[in-house]
């Protein structure tokens, strides 16, 4: 028969594993966002905001 123990390291091994989930997988949704982001502006250079650092060639 499992002691008292058990009833406060098992629920925190999960809450803990659901935490780190939490984490991992709003990571790796903001870099998928962001490909998906930088696959769109590749395929569709218009839509890019212009760089107001860059010098125009008729300048």
């Amino acid at each position: 028969m499992p002691n008292a123990a058990h009833f406060i390291y098992i629920p925190g091994i999960l809450i803990l594993g659901v935490v780190i989930g939490w984490i991992l997988g709003s990571r790796a949704a903001a870099d998928a966002y962001a490909m998906q982001l930088r696959r769109q502006q590749q395929s569709n250079p218009k839509s890019q905001i212009p760089n107001p650092n860059r010098t125009s060639p008729g300048a």
